[in-house]
This record gives structure tokens, C-alpha cells and sequence, in this order.
């Protein structure tokens, strides 16, 4: 019976470390509020907590109904994001501003909080551990490591596939990964500044960044690295738009909740 290799624990660590290092980082540099990563838990738990009700109301039939349609598939799993991701940010974020918890210089840490708790715990600690009990189990020799390498074998075959076809995949993983946390980041800076500053439309510019989802159904119809390289791309789009918000804020006038 095979074990899995360990290299499959590269991505989740490399996340976890640039996760926790990037917000370790900006509280070093920059003053934040202590309240920034309870608020982004906050948004990102209820995010989650919405799309596991909706989906477990909706996904049989919806995908009994639209199996093989990208695009509808697309829109389904890319507007929770923009409605329950990106709009909860949003809500948080004018909670927290409006009780003057938060403020415009906790604009990236709220964006790297949404990020953490999506890449460096549930993608990064928590498959850390599941990893650390397959190993363990399937050492053991006993008929739960093979009840267990059986199951494993039909829904993740992928974790023992050889040595270089786990570092490929690590690859593209850890590129996931940077742009998952690249669109996070953005949406929460845009969400701060747009109710600090009462524009609107920085929202608004937040609200299509949640349909970074909509490609989920297309990774099976297009190679690995062309997915990832346009995920990457809208990604670091959305990147663009935050800083350019940012700059703009700069020079606004002072912080109404300094």
C-alpha cells in the first residue's frame, strides 16, 4: 500500500507561511487596529457560513438542472462570492467603521485578514492536519489504513501521484493561492475606503472582483497553466484597482475617525 508522499505538505506550508508572514509584516511597518483580524473573521466566517446554507439547499438541483453548462455554473458559484464574500465584507466593514473600530489606515490589514483566514487556515493549517493523519493512519498498517487508502485512491488520487507531478501541482497551487489572497486583499482595502470615505463607488468597483469564482467551472476545459496564468491576470487586476483607489485616498484630508 502507498503512503503519500510528502511533498504534498509544500503548498499548504508555503501558504500558511506567506499568509501569517505578510500580516506579522504589515503590523510590524504599520499601525493597525487589534480589532482588523477579529472583523475579517468575522466577514469571512459569515461569507462561508452563507454559501454552505445555499449550497446545501440548492447544488443537487441546480446541478441536476445545469450539468454541463460552464457558464451558468459559473454565475452560480461567482455570485455567492460577490454577494456573500464581497458584499459581507462590505457590511462588516460599515459596522466597524461606523462604531470607529476600524479606519482608513486598517484598509490592508482587513484585506490581508480576509485572506489569512481563507489561505492560511482552511487552505493552508487545516489541510496540514488532514495530511498529518493520512500519513499517520495509513503507517499504521491496520484495516483503517486500508479502508482509508481506498477512499483516499477515489477522491484524492492526486495525492499520490509521483514526485514531480506533486511539485507541478504545488506550482499552480501556490498560484492560487497568491491570487486568492491578491483579490481578497483588494476587496477588503476597497470595502474600508469606501465607507470611510463615503464613495460609493469603490464598492462597486469591490463587487466583480467576487466573480474570480466564475472560473471554477472552466479549469476542467482549459489547461492548468492557462487557467491559472488568467486567474493570475484578473487577479492582479483587481490588484491595480485597489492601489489606484488608495493613491487616490492618500491625499483626501485627514482620517474622520483619527
Amino acid at each position: 500500500m502507498q503512503n503519500i508522499d510528502p511533498l504534498n505538505f509544500l503548498q499548504p506550508v508555503v501558504t500558511i507561511l506567506f499568509s501569517f508572514a505578510l500580516v506579522i509584516y504589515w503590523r510590524y511597518k504599520h499601525t493597525f487596529s487589534k480589532f482588523v483580524l477579529i472583523y475579517s473573521l468575522l466577514a469571512y466566517a459569515g461569507a462561508i457560513a452563507s454559501k454552505v446554507v445555499l449550497q446545501t439547499l440548492t447544488a443537487s438541483a441546480f446541478l441536476a438542472t445545469f450539468q454541463g453548462h460552464l457558464v451558468i455554473l459559473g454565475l452560480y458559484l461567482g455570485l455567492q462570492t460577490v454577494a456573500f464574500e464581497v458584499g459581507g465584507a462590505y457590511l462588516v466593514a460599515t459596522f466597524a467603521v461606523s462604531r470607529g473600530t476600524l479606519n482608513t489606515r486598517d484598509a490592508e490589514a482587513y484585506g490581508l485578514g480576509l485572506a489569512l483566514w481563507e489561505n492560511g487556515i482552511v487552505l493552508g493549517i487545516l489541510p496540514v492536519i488532514n495530511l498529518i493523519i493520512y500519513l499517520v493512519t495509513l503507517a499504521s498498517s491496520t484495516p483503517a489504513s486500508l479502508a482509508l487508502y481506498s477512499e483516499l485512491v477515489k477522491i484524492q488520487p492526486q495525492l499520490f501521484d509521483p514526485p514531480n507531478q506533486v511539485l507541478y501541482n504545488a506550482g499552480y497551487g501556490l498560484l492560487e493561492r497568491v491570487s486568492s489572497l491578491l483579490v481578497h486583499f483588494s476587496w477588503g482595502v476597497l470595502c474600508i475606503l469606501s465607507t470611510v470615505y463615503r464613495k460609493r463607488r469603490f464598492f462597486l468597483f469591490a463587487l466583480p472582483m467576487g466573480l474570480i469564482d466564475f472560473s471554477l467551472p472552466f479549469a476542467r476545459v482549459l489547461t492548468l497553466p492557462v487557467f491559472e496564468l488568467l486567474v493570475f491576470i484578473f487577479a492582479f487586476g483587481c490588484l491595480r484597482i485597489a492601489l489606484e483607489a488608495r493613491r487616490r485616498t492618500n491625499g483626501s484630508g485627514r482620517d474622520k475617525h483619527d
